[in-house]
């Protein structure tokens, strides 16, 4: 225990250090502005107009217009929040039209929440813009004050400084992507965050939190590695993604002090807004209704006529789904079961086969023919692609929920789990032959009305009530030999945050795991075509 905590309290000092490379302090950052009247609204200007992004209206559109045209499309469905890169439009508009394009253009959203990391002050939390709207060269947009004004009466953490927002560019930069994406006026609640402390993360989290509904979209503004060399960089955004992907607060927070200790030249930060994407994982983790997916990754060594391979920043568009808040939309009814026949487990082991090879040799995911597979290896379901190698581990990555069809996540588990887990290298052209894939899936969520129903070890549990929720999966009762009260209690109270006894009012789901693999198969999936 003792150890556990010593590596905690060094892991905060670390991520503080290695964020400090990118902060300037400002010794008047908070000028004790903590309150204002609409009597007098102070209007925030832009600030980088003409240097990150251009300042005339009509080449601002058509520079942002071209970049949604060439972006990832329609990857993503029911998005509740984006991570979007805020470099200069040049190095990073295409990965950020890419984090855009997943949201719904026609959605009458009632509040856009943008957060974004200081760049320019250090103090203590967050503040709100609560002062006025904010102006762009494509006009105003409006700010939500009455939110701004509620958020810092219910968090201590969350002021209003005005000063903090006035030079900042990780919020400006996403405005004008708003304004050309979405048809229906809206409203926004700039965030910035000036805490370098992971506890505050969890606290403004907890503040957020109820905020996170389909009714609103959060826009968390960050880039990834600053300085390293274009492979290095292709290597640590790699991993920095795949935590964040995984949504886990813990395995970012890991992976960013690994990605430190690594003593990567030129390296001085691997997510220069780490603070805001840590606030957004603990705001989603233990939550099976939300999926992330990762959109499109380049860095500014790809771009043409400006890339220099030697020193350049990494860029990311992830994209966060929900099943609408309501996990019915992944229920079976109590007179259905989810099952699988054995031609559906060897297409699934086919994609993934096809998957790796293809990536692993071209770089790209195949072309998948979905006419044949049956309805259920085409409905939306969480899955883990595992890897071993001569019986040892050789990459294993997975999605408790997803919004997408079982096949196309296998695809999307299968790129990740030979690529992207950070505990192993990629998977090189000489192992595939080695290689033994196995497919864990998830089973739609079914709805129960007594614990009766409810089978330990075999049976994970998923609990929700008044907007919280929490899991455990099946494999949880057997590592931790608790009893049946035992197993709720904890799940309420550590994953869903409700209590001890809060399991005894809630929604109650239970789902399975259905895991299958080559050598059950004999290999069939190595010699299709």
């Amino acid at each position: 225990m003792l150890n556990k905590v010593k590596s905690r309290f060094l892991l905060g000092k670390k991520l503080k250090l290695y964020l400090m490379p990118v902060i300037l302090l400002f010794a008047s950052g908070c000028s004790g502005q903590n309150d204002t009247t609409k009597k007098n609204l102070l209007n925030r200007k832009p600030a980088v107009a003409g240097q990150f992004y251009p300042s005339k209206p009509e080449e601002l559109k058509k520079m942002i217009a071209g970049f949604f045209e060439k972006g990832v499309k329609n990857k993503s469905k029911n998005v509740v929040a984006i991570i979007a890169p805020h470099a200069g439009y040049v190095f990073s508009g295409q990965v950020a039209a890419s984090a855009f394009n997943q949201i719904d253009e026609n959605k009458k959203y009632k509040n856009i929440f943008i957060i974004g990391s200081s760049h320019t002050t250090s103090f203590t939390g967050a503040s709100v813009y609560n002062h006025g709207n904010w102006e762009t060269p494509l006009g105003t947009v409006e700010v939500n004050m009455d939110m701004g004004s509620k958020l810092t009466k219910e968090c201590d953490l969350i002021k209003a400084f005005s000063d903090v927002h006035r030079f900042e560019h990780s919020l400006e930069v996403e405005l004008p992507f708003l304004q050309c994406k979405l048809k229906n006026p809206f409203k926004i609640v700039p965030i910035i965050l000036g805490t370098q402390s992971e506890n505050d993360c969890k606290k403004l989290a907890e503040a957020l939190k109820p905020y996170l509904k389909p009714e609103n979209l959060f826009v968390v503004s960050s880039d990834f590695s600053h300085y390293p060399a274009y492979n290095d960089a292709v290597k640590v955004d790699s991993l920095t993604a795949h935590a964040i992907i995984s949504n886990s607060p813990d395995q970012l927070a890991n992976t960013l002090y690994t990605n430190s200790k690594e003593k990567i030249a030129g390296l001085s930060t691997s997510l220069c807004g780490w603070t805001s994407v840590l606030t957004l994982l603990y705001m989603t983790t233990n939550n099976p209704d939300l999926a992330y997916t990762k959109i499109q990754y380049m860095n500014s060594g790809d771009i043409p006529g400006y890339g220099d391979k030697e020193r350049v920043v990494g860029y990311v568009a992830i994209a966060v789904s929900s099943n609408s808040g309501n996990p019915s939309t992944n229920v079976k009814s109590d007179n259905e079961s989810f099952t699988l026949t054995d031609q559906d487990k060897k297409d699934l082991l086919t994609v993934a086969r096809r998957t790796i090879e293809e990536y692993i040799k071209k770089g790209k995911e195949p072309e998948i023919d979905a006419g044949k597979f049956s309805s259920a290896i085409k409905q939306s379901c969480g899955a883990f692609v595992t890897l071993h190698k001569k019986g040892d581990l050789r990459g294993c990555i997975g999605r408790f929920m997803a919004t997408d069809p079982l096949y196309k996540v296998v695809v999307q588990m299968a790129v990740a789990s030979s690529t992207e887990d950070y505990r192993f290298s990629k998977v090189t052209t000489d192992e595939l032959s080695s290689i033994d894939i196995e497919i864990s899936v998830l089973t739609p969520l079914k709805k129960i009305k007594s614990i009766d129903e409810f089978e330990m070890g075999k049976q994970g549990i998923y609990i929700i009530k008044s907007g919280r929720s929490g899991t455990f999966l099946p494999q949880v009762a057997k590592e931790t030999g608790w009893t049946k009260e035992e197993f709720l209690g904890h799940c309420a109270q550590d994953k869903a945050g409700i209590g001890w006894n809060g399991w005894k009012d809630a929604e109650l789901y239970t789902y399975e795991a259905i895991v299958f693999g080559e050598k059950e198969f004999k290999g069939t999936s190595k010699n299709s075509k």
